[in-house]
């Protein structure tokens, strides 16, 4: 069983590494903008509420998540384990997280994954991407670059810069990151279930190093 936090900067590669661990480990992913999106879209009550805070954009508060978080881990497919990306942001939420797999569903998490990378490294990797603004394919001008420039090889499309992938954006979400989970390293190194990787080099390297903390 494998019930997993994953920690990680924006462009570390957690949704890379996910896709491996749910093929071996027949896990389910857990995006909170992901089931955020679908409670609204599905009209549950708790999506109702979060959609009126989202609507005046504003942030959603811990109580909302933790709910609908509660509602997602409670469906058929988590039986067999979960990948929690992008939750919990906050030492308030993993509290709250604990608890809820405590009482609610008598389960706790078995490891949390912090996958590292240096911030240069991530700046690198997203301002580098180039989206098609024809079929949505994504390039990067240094690793994955089109025949053509600024052209994409599929659909002669235009390439551009998606706003969140510019300098100054990335900055500002990876100052966020650090100043959030810092403390939330610090919270679960206690647990004994904190496992550091680092991010960079090959994917099947990386993967290989997951796969042994899992085992």
């Amino acid at each position: 069983m494998v019930n997993l936090v994953f920690l990680g900067p924006p462009g570390a590669g957690k949704g890379t590494q996910s896709s491996y661990i749910i093929n071996d480990y027949k896990v389910v992913q857990i995006s909170t903008g992901d089931i955020l999106r679908s409670a609204v879209k599905q009209g549950t009550e708790l999506g109702k509420m979060a959609k009126k805070y989202m609507d005046e954009g504003k942030l959603v508060p811990d109580d909302v998540i933790i709910g609908i978080v509660r509602e997602r881990l409670k469906q058929d497919d988590c039986k067999n384990g979960f990948i929690l990306d992008g939750f919990p942001r906050t030492i308030a939420q993993a509290v709250a997280l604990d608890a809820m797999l405590k009482d609610d569903l008598n389960i706790s998490l078995t490891h949390i994954i912090s996958l590292e990378v240096d911030d240069n490294l991530i700046m690198e990797r997203l301002t580098g991407r180039r989206t098609c603004k024809g079929c949505g394919k994504v390039y990067h001008i240094k690793y994955n670059p089109p025949k053509k420039d600024g052209v994409c090889d599929d659909c002669g499309g235009e390439l551009y810069q998606r706003d969140d992938d510019k300098e100054e954006t990335i900055a500002k979400r990876l100052k966020v990151y650090h100043e959030q989970t810092s403390a939330l390293k610090d919270y679960y190194k206690n647990s004994g279930k904190l496992y550091v990787v680092n991010g960079f080099g090959e994917v099947d390297d990386i993967y290989r190093k997951i796969k042994e903390i899992l085992g």
